[in-house]
């Protein structure tokens, strides 16, 4: 056994005037639709495409024309007047909502309001499993292989499973519509009604604002001028995942800044496609300020370990970087450090954080959180009387950990979840304590729970590895890769511990596997579970429980992390 302490610190769709109204608007139109259509409506479409030089392509969420979003509406289009539902974002927690308020409410009209022109989707396979697809058309089709080799779409539904918006209000069982490429820009509290950037408004019963977040960037990048800008990705959505992948077949050096979750694994997908691809002439590099990787997460020791393994990734890693200015001389970025050292690359990628997307706070008269950001709400993630937060915009009270915002996909989904419930009625308090998870690609990843400071005390206790101590094996097992979806529903009341002794670990380096626990008044807060799999809920026990311990040794072994 090894025991360590630290206290370190557009879409167009196409075919809207052939009044083929079983095609939504604004979504992906697939083959088995197209056949359906007439020669002569086939000929029209064709002889679109052509004109505007755009090529047919079809599969499963792929689409026809993907045009900026401020040309993504017909002008045929009428946004619906009134939404019982209006869901403000078109992200994870907002898809959780409309499905939970339809669960519950079987006829309602949800309307989703976007300033994204695709239809909802899921976040964490752009950052992880999409890098690693072996399609050379996976920008186009968005459908990814997980660890396990099950194939998926990012897509939570295809088009079909959303009503055209014109007819939200007719629809006899109600349903889901979503408005894309519309941006909320003020909405009236007391007249319970939004507008939207066309100037365009919309009145409703009850409202959900799930808006995210907008990725940070760094002061000197965006003081650098548009010639840097035009150079450096800020990582969030669809368009930037298929912009930096066709950044990076062509460019010569990417330079990621930032050592955290998505820095991370960025990092890795593209060093290892470097590895695994002809694509061997391209330099991955990674800095950030902290000593070693994931530093403001992990305990010292296993920040450096993980460095190491981002190394033997293709990536070349400087730390305790502080970018002191960005220039771009000969086509060529130029990154100056405050200690004299100089970076040169062909792109940039800012992985430094997420801002709270709070835009609608002043018309709308919520508050802010000054500490963690995000619009402030009650126990049951209420604003107000008739509007609920969800998701990375939310700074919700959490009983045992106190007031927090969390950035990450089980969130969403339970926090959007339950805010869709309490909007038809069932005034349920958010006790859930969502968990996120992060690959280093197939073979190591971790999954967390809590507050994981760095800076707080912490106790790891690792073993040994094998074969099926890995994100793949765990999708193997789950049948998922997004591993919030088979940990979430499930309960621990009363976990036991196993009774084998905990043997040494051969290597005092070896962290094959383990939990580290976070600890604040000697009460563990937070708790990372590395190459640790499916052991969730008793982590969320641990921390809901709220006691103090003895021997953290003995807390280990509920987690069985030395059986074979």
């Amino acid at each position: 056994m090894l025991i360590s302490n630290t206290f370190s610190p557009v879409y167009v769709n196409l075919f809207s005037t052939l009044q083929l109204s079983s095609l939504p608007v604004h979504s992906c139109i697939p083959v088995d639709h197209l056949l359906t259509v007439s020669l002569f409506s086939f000929a029209f479409c064709l002889a679109l495409s052509c004109s505007l030089s755009v090529p047919l392509s079809c599969a499963c969420c792929r689409c026809l024309m993907h045009i900026p979003a401020a040309d993504s509406t017909p002008a045929s289009l009428k946004v619906p007047s009134h939404s019982p539902y209006l869901l403000i974002g078109g992200g994870t927690a907002s898809f959780a909502a409309a499905r939970s308020i339809r669960a519950r409410d079987p006829g309602a009209r949800v309307l989703i309001v976007t300033d994204e022109p695709d239809l909802p989707y899921m976040r964490p396979p752009l950052s992880k499993e999409l890098w690693f697809s072996d399609d050379p058309s996976v920008t186009e089709t968005l459908r990814f292989k997980q660890w396990n080799g099950k194939e998926r779409s990012i897509y939570f539904q295809p088009p079909s499973f959303y009503i055209n918006s014109e007819e939200l209000a007719s629809a006899e069982n109600g349903g889901v519509a979503v408005l894309t490429g519309k941006k909320v820009v003020h909405m009236d509290v007391r007249g319970n009604k939004v507008k939207l950037d066309d100037d365009t408004e919309i009145s409703y019963d009850k409202c959900l604002i799930a808006t995210g977040g907008v990725p940070r960037n760094l002061q000197v990048i965006e003081r650098a001028g548009e010639e840097v800008m035009k150079k450096t990705t800020l990582f969030r959505k669809i368009e930037d995942f298929k912009s930096l992948d066709n950044v990076s077949r062509n460019a010569k050096s990417i330079t990621i800044i930032g050592g955290g979750f998505l820095g991370s694994e960025l990092a890795c997908a593209l060093g290892r496609r470097c590895k695994t691809t002809r694509q061997s002439g391209l330099e991955v590099i990674q800095m950030f300020p902290e000593k070693g990787n994931m530093g403001k997460v992990l305990p010292e020791y296993l920040s450096n370990w993980t460095t190491e393994k981002v190394k033997r990734e293709g990536v070349k890693v400087i730390a305790e970087a502080l970018v002191k200015s960005v220039t771009c001389k000969d086509d060529k970025l130029e990154i100056h450090l405050k200690d004299g050292r100089l970076v040169k690359t062909d792109h940039i990628v800012a992985a430094v954080g997420l801002e709270p997307n709070v835009d609608l706070a002043k018309s709308a008269g919520l508050e802010v959180d000054s500490d963690f950001g995000g619009y402030r709400v009650n126990a049951e993630l209420q604003a107000r009387s008739n509007i609920w937060v969800a998701g990375d915009a939310a700074c919700f009270y959490d009983i045992r950990l106190g007031r927090r915002r969390v950035e990450h996909h089980d969130h969403a989904v339970v926090s959007g979840r339950l805010a869709g419930e309490n909007m038809t009625g069932a005034s349920k308090p958010y006790w859930h304590q969502s968990m996120f998870w992060s690959d280093l690609g197939p073979d190591v990843g971790y999954e967390a729970i809590g507050i994981v400071d760095s800076s707080l005390p912490t106790v790891g206790v690792f073993a040994k590895a094998t074969a099926k101590d890995t994100p793949k094996a765990a999708t193997e097992k789950s049948g998922t890769g997004i591993r919030s979806e088979s940990e979430t529903e499930d309960t621990a009341t009363s976990p036991v511990a196993s009774v084998t002794p905990l043997p040494p670990v051969a290597h005092k380096d070896d962290y094959g596997k383990g939990v580290i626990f976070y600890l604040r008044d000697k009460v563990v807060v937070g708790i990372i579970l590395w190459n640790v799999f499916n052991r969730m809920p008793i982590a969320r026990k641990i921390i809901k429980d709220g006691e103090e311990h003895a021997d953290l040794n003995e807390v280990a072994k509920l987690f069985n992390i030395h059986e074979d």
